[in-house]
């Protein structure tokens, strides 16, 4: 089977998955402090995951284009799909925007006018950390990312509907490709930075985007290998062999030993400077989130390097998709640690209010420093949502995800799973170790 087909019972549990998403935002929202910091920080952390998955697959894509590589020419379609979230991220992103501009949330510390007057430091970073550097990396940057998506996808299609026997249409495919990477590099450290460093205003860290990056690129490889295993489950891409599936599999182990690597890296430096500026942020995730700051750890290399590290097990579809769900969930909360933090502090510094487990308000001075970013003393409560996912961020994030999944199964049926045409498609369909 060549044509894929979103059946009624799929769409409808997709769709269930999306209003479950929807209403726990919207319960979230009700029941949230003045500022709805709760509402906002789920609505970011899943935003920035998703687009992010999308984006990286839409990188990888053209790595494998500017590269000649063949093996992954019988899924590429996969990829393409994928690249189609970032409409959303757009529209996403920029709700988040009209929010900080619009005072709708205060989840950013820099985005007040008055704060900014008073601090040194946020004055001196006045210059990038502003609402028109944060309009062009959340809508403009974006926007150049699915253009450039946009152009290498109605290529691919082209080629599969009129033939390429010239290869010109390939040629022009590679071309977009090669111009996408550097301006991919370059611009995914600038939204990672507005988006998810700038949280905690007053750190910052060379290697965050990196790290960001790295977490990125890992879920996209896991998400990559459940569509794929799901879509053999029901009958699709038969010539998926074992081998497209193993070398995933080495992506996914490679890259979880990449992340940690990087972890450590900026943990490590950080740790032996003992600088106070710099050390605040673990401090604060040590201190205040130890259950998340070691789940982390666990969740994202040392179960995935354990269970990876057999060759044989990364071809078997069923330890290899228990890994890649892991993973994606681990770097979902690896997400949840970088932007929770940061945003309750601002909450705190700018007098607005949480909720506990109870649901009752305490006020933003409670056990916590008044300046964000700069933890001093221990977290004396639970903060729901905060302190760990609630039921409530993880309904968010399965309605995100159904989201997702219906965006790529939706595009997916747009065109032929397999691009016939591709000039390395006889070399995929033949892909051996």
């Amino acid at each position: 089977m060549n044509t894929y087909v979103v059946s009624n019972k799929q769409r409808n549990l997709l769709l269930s998955g999306i209003v479950l998403g929807i209403a726990c935002l919207g319960w979230v929202y009700v029941n949230d402090d003045a500022t709805h910091t709760r509402f906002w920080t789920n609505f970011l952390h899943n935003t920035v995951f998703f687009t992010g998955i999308s984006f990286m697959a839409v990188f990888f894509y053209s790595i494998c284009v500017t590269a000649w590589a063949g093996w992954s020419s019988l899924f590429k379609r996969v990829w393409e799909a994928f690249g189609m979230f970032l409409i959303v991220g757009i529209i996403l992103m920029f709700i988040v925007f009209l929010g900080a501009k619009f005072e709708w949330h205060h989840l950013y510390h820099w985005a007040d006018q008055a704060s900014v007057a008073d601090d040194k430091i946020l004055k001196g970073k006045s210059g990038f950390l502003n609402l028109t550097w944060f309009f062009i990396s959340s809508v403009v940057v974006t926007g150049v990312w699915f253009f450039f998506y946009w152009r290498m996808r109605s290529l691919s299609i082209r080629e599969d509907k009129e033939g390429d026997p010239s290869f010109k249409l390939h040629h022009r495919q590679r071309v977009w490709a090669a111009a996408f990477l550097p301006l991919a590099g370059f611009t995914l450290t600038l939204v990672i930075w507005q988006w998810v460093m700038s949280l905690d205003a007053h750190w910052y860290s060379t290697l965050f985007a990196w790290y960001c990056g790295a977490s990125l690129f890992v879920s996209m490889i896991a998400m990559t290998i459940l569509v794929l295993v799901y879509l053999k489950g029901k009958g699709y891409y038969e010539n998926v062999s074992t081998e497209h599936i193993h070398d995933l599999g080495k992506f996914l182990f490679g890259f979880s030993i990449f992340w940690t690597y990087l972890w450590f890296s900026q943990y490590m430096l950080i740790w032996y400077a003992n600088i106070g500026e710099e050390t605040v942020y673990f401090k604060e995730r040590v201190m205040n989130y130890p259950v998340l700051f070691y789940t982390n750890l666990v969740m994202n290399f040392v179960l995935p390097f354990f269970i990876l590290m057999r060759n044989d097990t990364k071809r078997k579809f069923g330890s290899l998709s228990f890994v890649a769900l892991l993973v994606i969930f681990g770097h979902w909360i690896d997400y949840f640690l970088m932007i929770k933090p940061g945003a309750l502090h601002t909450a705190h510094a700018l007098g607005g209010a949480v909720h506990d487990h109870d649901g009752h308000g305490h006020d933003a001075g409670h056990g916590v420093a008044e300046t964000a970013g700069h933890a001093t003393e221990h977290v004396s409560t639970f903060v729901s949502g905060f302190t760990l996912p609630g039921f409530l961020e993880i309904g968010t994030f399965i309605g995100f995800l159904c989201l997702f999944l219906f965006i790529i199964y939706t595009v997916l049926s747009k065109s032929r799973l397999v691009p016939v045409n591709d000039p390395y498609i006889t070399e995929s369909l033949n892909h051996h170790v």
